[in-house]
């Protein structure tokens, strides 16, 4: 489906450091350490998304990588890590573990105006992807678990010729398969993201960096159907290879599975007065 432009509009303000209004902060304080993610939290959900009979304490880790592009000097990154018991609600042909920010329950203030959803990712070294799968890394699920909104994906995605694997892609609404923005998954350094959703107007658009360069926009806005409300996911989901007709319990997971993403600056913005945030 070919992409629908808007035209091109500078924003109010494009400011250094992070000064928006913040619809919620998921920056993970230093003081919180693995052992905090399962209990109550004013951070991320204690409760999903996890396989059966796991705590967070099981699927975290908080790597020595440095911070990413936004973290303040009291938060860090985190690793979020799968493994063969990462099987959640019975999707068997699934592997996942993800973090869901302690406020955004689905019908908060996170999915209405214009918001600015900041997050960064890093390969990680000691616990590598198997890029013969497809993997979504972040996405906003529609309240009613029906399409995700956006989602950040990597490896041989299903359906597709995927020329390199070894790649970041954002597409937008799963009904539309829209590919907003796609980069090499570079190791070793962080790559950072702010998505502009209008949930009014119904538009996304895309800024990146690497490391600690500022965030450049990656083109107009587009049109894209961020409608439903719902909740924000960090985390890995892998599907299967092989699926069959019910792809979240039909398809091919290996043994042994060992694996993780890390991220960083995990916060959303208020942007419905033109404000976002480009550099620390």
């Amino acid at each position: 489906m070919p992409s629908t432009l808007l035209p091109f509009t500078l924003f109010a303000a494009l400011v250094a450091g992070q000064v928006c209004d913040l619809q919620f902060d998921a920056r993970v304080p230093a003081d919180l350490g693995v052992a905090g993610f399962d209990d109550v939290n004013d951070v991320f959900s204690n409760a999903n998304v996890l396989g059966a009979g796991l705590q967070f304490s099981q699927v975290i880790q908080l790597p020595n990588v440095g911070q990413a592009l936004f973290d303040v000097d009291n938060t860090v990154a985190v690793e979020v890590t799968i493994n063969d018991d990462s099987i959640f609600n019975g999707q068997t042909a699934f592997r996942r573990a993800e973090l869901l920010p302690a406020s955004n329950n689905g019908n908060d203030d996170s999915t209405v105006g214009i918001k600015s959803i900041h997050f960064s990712v890093m390969k990680s070294d000691a616990r590598p992807l198997n890029l013969s799968h497809e993997y979504q890394l972040a996405f906003l699920e529609t309240a009613d678990f029906s399409a995700n909104q956006f989602v950040l994906k990597t490896g041989t995605i299903l359906g597709q010729n995927t020329a390199d694997p070894d790649t970041l892609q954002i597409f937008g609404n799963t009904n539309s398969n829209l590919l907003l923005f796609s980069a090499p998954f570079t190791a070793g350094v962080f790559h950072n993201f702010a998505l502009t959703l209008d949930f009014d107007a119904l538009t996304t658009r895309v800024f990146y960096s690497q490391g600690n360069a500022a965030l450049k926009s990656m083109g107009q806005v587009l049109v894209n159907d961020v409608s439903g409300r719902g909740q924000f996911h960090f985390g890995v989901l892998k599907k299967p290879v092989n699926p069959g007709a019910d792809i979240t319990k039909e398809g091919d997971q290996p043994a042994g599975i060992d694996e993780g993403i890390i991220f960083g600056s995990i916060f959303q913005e208020d942007t419905i007065v033109g404000c976002i945030s480009l550099s620390a």
